[in-house]
């Protein structure tokens, strides 16, 4: 199997080239990314537990899946894939917002993204494909708030970043905070 290539952007999301994953990871390359909010009719989040042999951030809780477009791959396909390939769902995302971040991770990776984030209401059961997670589960924004606050180390980086946005655009999907 070839190496997966990702695209590297500006700080605008521009592109300015491309380059295999593990190596941007490890020089905390500015790249494009997605990530994915799945709530159930419960107003909770599907969570999963990334599996433990994933090449950073092995067995942490994280938000539904995420990943990086392939270079001449939409945000929105890449996104619905990385759902179908990781949790076994097929589902129709909207956009909601973009953000930035450079995180340093345990193993001296950096995530270094430039991140769209995407939303969907569904009650379908998730098929996890033991590659990406071994776990998952749905849980209330409060619980997870005070989850995070009591042992923010069973979460990963970017989630713990990216999560307190997420009760500010939880209105336009008819799920209070």
């Amino acid at each position: 199997m070839s190496a997966i290539e990702v695209i590297l952007v500006d700080h605008l999301d521009r592109p300015t080239g491309k380059m295999e994953k593990l190596e941007v990871h490890e020089k905390g390359l500015l790249h494009r990314a997605v990530t994915v909010y799945v709530f159930n009719s419960r107003h909770e989040l599907l969570l999963q537990r990334r599996a433990s042999g994933k090449y950073h951030c092995g067995g942490l809780w994280s938000n539904t899946c995420c990943g990086h477009p392939y270079p001449q791959e939409s945000t929105q396909h890449a996104a619905e894939r990385r759902l179908n390939e990781e949790m076994g769902l097929a589902l129709s995302l909207s956009p909601v917002f973009e953000l930035s971040y450079n995180l340093p991770l345990s193993n001296g990776l950096t995530e270094h993204e430039y991140g769209h984030v995407f939303f969907a209401i569904s009650d379908a059961q998730p098929a996890l494909n033991p590659e990406e997670a071994d776990a998952w589960c749905y849980r209330s924004v409060s619980e997870i708030r005070e989850e995070m606050t009591q042992d923010p180390q069973r979460f990963t980086p970017w989630f713990l970043y990216t999560f307190p946005r997420i009760p500010a655009f939880l209105d336009a999907f008819s799920l209070p905070a």
